[in-house]
């Protein structure tokens, strides 16, 4: 995929109309000012993951339409709602292929091809494979305070587990994206009274990187002192500066760069399996979910659990609280 979207060439720029007098552009000026304005729609600009999913996502379905004699640049609305009939004939999940739709529509636009969707007929393909094959999310099992208390229990006193004791208790309490935990750096983290104080300088729901700033607070209960175990972690690791969580290779050296999202989900699920927990139930987003699930049930307000996970959409948070309250005040319980 294209490193850039280019918005248009020097010579595309019109000169004003006579009756303006605006002070001319120096040519050399006037090529800088394109390139910039170019740079600033750069794919770069977007998540690294997504930008990457994006390109894997086209490639397939230029290699797709390479091997049925179809032409995918452009690709008119009967190839791309056959496309996407095969997804979902291969098993692919709705959500996945809904991706795929919007990675082919963005390397439309990107090459400068109108993107049209035909009279509702891609929409119409899409909604039947909704429908046909479900549109519930997978998500990962929620971690309560007490899988924790059982997770962190397995670990050692070695640079790995008390790397993995930090993320892991980091990730609970921040209420953490994977994303969001291995972009932090030791420049991120500052004390304050009652705990941390951890900058997070962009996030799935702030592409522009406004920032946020979490608060991670001293706890009582030994499974969850997520400020003594990061203290503990970089210790032991001699880090001072640079990203908070790294590899630990075989040697017992911490190398240089940060850990990958992929890495805190495998941490997850070998540390779970450990305590006798289902690996498969859970991932990197389960420390989230079980922070949001467990604050809900300790009555912790909306506002209070949007604030520590930077939700911003209360529709979605909310389905933490419910999933939290599900047998409160349930009309089933008592019936027999």
């Amino acid at each position: 995929m294209p490193t850039s979207l280019l918005l248009f060439p020097s010579s595309a720029l019109e000169a004003p109309p006579p009756r303006l007098t605006l002070a001319p552009v120096p040519r050399v000026q006037l090529e800088a000012l394109v390139a910039r304005a170019n740079a600033y729609a750069s794919t770069e600009t977007r998540a690294c993951a997504t930008q990457k999913a994006y390109a894997t996502d086209f490639r397939s379905f230029e290699t797709w339409c390479q091997v049925q004699g179809l032409t995918s640049m452009p690709a008119t609305p009967a190839t791309l709602s056959v496309y996407l009939a095969s997804l979902a004939g291969e098993g692919k999940r709705p959500s996945t292929i809904a991706r795929a739709l919007a990675g082919i529509a963005d390397e439309h636009r990107h090459r400068g091809c109108t993107w049209v969707r035909g009279p509702s007929v891609i929409g119409d393909v899409m909604g039947g494979i909704r429908r046909r094959h479900g549109t519930a999310p997978d998500q990962k099992a929620p971690l309560s305070d007490e899988d924790m208390e059982a997770m962190v229990a397995v670990l050692g006193e070695d640079l790995a587990g008390l790397r993995d004791r930090a993320i892991l208790t980091m990730g609970w309490m921040g209420a953490f994206r994977r994303s969001e935990l291995v972009a932090l750096t030791v420049e991120d983290v500052g004390p304050a009274g009652e705990g941390l104080v951890v900058q997070v300088r962009r996030s799935k729901g702030d592409q522009e990187g406004r920032g946020a700033k979490k608060g991670i607070p001293y706890a009582g209960r030994p499974s969850l002192r997520a400020v003594r175990a990061l203290a503990a972690w970089l210790e032991a690791a001699g880090i001072t500066s640079g990203p908070l969580f790294r590899a630990v290779g075989s040697d017992g050296r911490v190398r240089p760069d940060a850990l990958s999202d992929r890495s805190v989900a495998r941490i997850v699920q070998k540390v779970a399996a450990a305590a006798g927990l289902d690996p498969a139930t859970v991932g990197a987003h389960s420390l989230r979910a079980g922070f949001a699930t467990t604050a809900a049930k300790k009555g912790k307000s909306l506002d209070a659990i949007m604030r520590q996970t930077l939700h911003k959409s209360e529709r979605v948070a909310r389905s933490y609280v419910r999933h939290a309250g599900m047998f409160d005040d349930n009309a089933a319980v008592g019936l027999i």
